[in-house]
């Protein structure tokens, strides 16, 4: 951990109160520098002599890398105060926000986990023989290059790579790791003289590669095709898309490391049960296709999922949860940044979550234009779509007034927005926002014109999966309301059974994957807890006679932590034994169903029905037409026996 911070005003275009930041953090912050990354570079190499400090300027992280790899020392940990909090046209005091950022800077950062991919350079390209065959010249001496051609495409009279004819039926796979399958697939034969000939046509066939280059300006073979490792798409009509997908190709060769974005526990999931379909929130919002059904569960890709976040911020039960960083650090992160700022002497901070490109509007905003409002906070993620309504309603309940989403080109709006209403629902509209704009300018802007609402007056910072702190987060911030409405799909609500249509078959109970649903095993009950229940429609999909509904709403009352009843009935007393099983309105029913039946014509068959398991099979036992007798045992044979046939006896 640092324990000291080297500052710079950067040419005097900013002002470091370094006495105070050091009061606030507990850091040794020594006066600012004019210019370290020039001339006063030998303060930078003192600072690295001594270890454990923090430079405050990113811009230059280059130079000071350098500087460290010279001297023999580690790459020092950089922090940019300058862009997000020094250049500002706001005259509001900065401390609070430059302490929140030290803060943050200071948290331990969690380790990645990767899978090693290996590409050995197995190329294959896909287009007309025009543009195909002259990126196969550009890669054929950094590429093992086959090219697939349309049947019935001319040859060229050159082995320097592969040429096969073809359609491509399928391709599945990323980087490292392609299957295809080709139909009327025809490969060259070499030997003969005269022009190259080909193979007879076969459909099926397989092959694999590392690098996938698709020249046909047609439909992509995978969904956000840009976001699929190793897949190269170019217009064959623009050059220079065909110049830059060539050229990286070219460095697809070697040894990478593929981030592995979620973490998943199946036993959570509740995608499916019995062969009944339930959730499939991240089905659904999978822009890759990486996530696919998997039995009662899904199951993830990891060499095809690109870490969009998505599917942690909309799952329900936590089976899927982000990793990159987790999805606890970003909500550490977040309590941080509030408790830091608040402490410094600040109030009503605003919290803007961006990506990478909202880090560089952030950077141009405050070289060319206002800059940033001195009470916002930037709070930098890779993937913003896993920053979901929990992680938004948990900021507004550490203490931050409004929390501002800004998505990048490439963010999934569908999944932000259903993300923000939810959001809105549980920490009130005018709390939430998604500024969708490219512009920094307009960015600005429109920091400075919001008038956010009061914070909440006991930050509270709550512990736990999502949900629970979801919940609580909820609970501190509408003290004294017991429901809250939700909109529709929402991950919270209750089971609504409609009591007339139901008959306590309590098949609900069995499918219920996360026990919100429960019986009673002395008595008819149909019990529920609200807090437990994921509104995944396993039950109401599961349900006989169509008796269930759901209210999407959050319940903040002490009672939807306890099992409430939703149905009871009267059971029916065994008419032999006196215990007590079924349930009395259907034994009822079902008797009276029977009467006229054929096959309930003697009165004593009909009494089976009100009976128990055993003194059903008792009954049926002793009865005349025993359906459990069978023929007459015969008799065993004895000794007596074999002796009397003998004729020497």
């Amino acid at each position: 951990m640092a324990n000291s911070l080297i500052t710079c005003s950067c040419l005097g275009t900013q002002q470091i109160d370094s006495e105070a930041l050091s009061e606030a953090t507990g850091l040794d912050v020594r006066a600012p520098c004019s210019a370290l990354c020039t001339t006063q570079l030998d303060r930078a190499a003192a600072a690295l002599a001594e270890g454990d400090a923090i430079f405050c300027c990113t811009q230059e992280a280059r130079v000071f890398e350098a500087l460290a790899d010279e001297l023999g020392h580690p790459a020092p940990a950089t922090l940019d105060l300058r862009d997000r909090a020094g250049w500002s046209e706001d005259n509001a005091s900065k401390l609070p926000k430059m302490s929140a950022l030290i803060a943050e800077a200071a948290l331990p950062a969690a380790p990645e986990k990767t899978l090693d991919v290996i590409s050995e350079g197995l190329c294959l390209i896909l287009g007309s023989a025009d543009a195909a065959l002259a990126a196969a010249d550009q890669l054929k001496d950094h590429l093992g290059v086959t090219v697939l051609l349309p049947p019935g495409s001319d040859i060229p009279d050159s082995r320097a790579y592969d040429v096969i004819s073809g359609n491509l039926r399928r391709a599945s796979g990323a980087l490292g790791q392609f299957d295809v399958v080709i139909d009327a697939f025809q490969q060259i034969e070499p030997g003969g003289r005269g022009p190259l000939t080909l193979t007879d046509p076969r459909d099926g066939a397989i092959s694999q590669c590392d690098i996938l280059i698709d020249l046909r300006g047609d439909t992509p073979l995978f969904p956000a095709p840009e976001k699929r490792e190793g897949y190269l798409r170019a217009d064959p009509n623009h050059p220079p898309a065909m110049a830059a997908a060539v050229l990286a190709a070219s460095h697809l060769v070697g040894t990478f490391e593929k981030p592995l974005y979620v973490r998943t526990e199946p036993l959570l999931c509740a995608h499916s049960r019995a062969e009944q379909t339930g959730c499939t929130r991240c089905l659904d919002l999978c822009p890759t296709g990486a996530i696919t059904p998997d039995g009662d569960h899904v199951t993830i890709d990891p060499m095809v999922c690109a870490g969009c976040g998505a599917c942690s911020a909309a799952c329900p039960s936590g089976a899927i949860s982000y990793d990159a960083p987790p999805v606890d650090l970003i909500m550490r992160r977040v309590q941080t940044l509030a408790r830091a700022y608040l402490a410094a002497g600040g109030t009503a901070p605003r919290l803007l979550a961006h990506d990478n490109h909202g880090a560089e509007m952030i950077r141009l905003a405050a070289r060319h234009g206002r800059g940033l409002p001195a009470d916002v906070i930037p709070f930098e993620i890779s993937a913003l779509g896993a920053f979901g309504h929990a992680e938004t309603v948990a900021a507004l309940a550490a203490g931050f007034a409004s929390v501002t989403l800004l998505p990048g080109p490439h963010a999934d709006r569908d999944a932000l927005a259903a993300q923000v209403a939810l959001a809105r629902a549980i920490g009130g509209p005018d709390s939430v926002h998604l500024m969708d704009t490219p512009d920094p300018d307009a960015m600005a802007d429109a920091l400075y014109a919001e008038t956010a609402p009061a914070p909440v007056a006991t930050p509270q910072r709550p512990l736990g999966t999502r949900r629970q702190i979801a919940r609580q987060a909820a609970r501190a911030l509408h003290p004294g309301t017991d429901h809250l409405p939700l909109p529709e799909g929402a991950p919270y609500g209750a089971v609504l059974v409609d009591t007339d249509a139901c008959t306590l078959c309590l098949s609900c109970v069995s499918l219920c994957p996360s026990g919100a649903l429960g019986d009673n095993p002395d008595l008819p009950q149909l019990r529920f807890q609200e807090d437990a229940c994921l509104q995944c429609g396993l039950c109401a999909n599961i349900c006989p006679e169509d008796a269930i509904t759901y209210e999407p709403r959050l319940d903040l009352t002490d009672a939807a932590l306890s099992q409430t009843v939703l149905n009871e009935e009267e059971p029916f007393a065994c008419i032999d034994c006196g215990a007590l099983f079924g349930v009395k309105s259907t034994i009822e029913a079902i008797t009276a169903k029977l009467e006229g039946h054929s096959m309930f014509a003697d009165p004593e068959r009909l009494k089976l029905i009100q009976m128990c398991d055993d003194c059903r099979i008792g009954a049926q036992y002793h009865a005349e037409n025993n359906p459990f007798a069978g023929k007459e045992r015969p008799r065993p044979r004895t000794t007596e026996d074999y002796f009397t046939k003998r004729r020497d006896h």
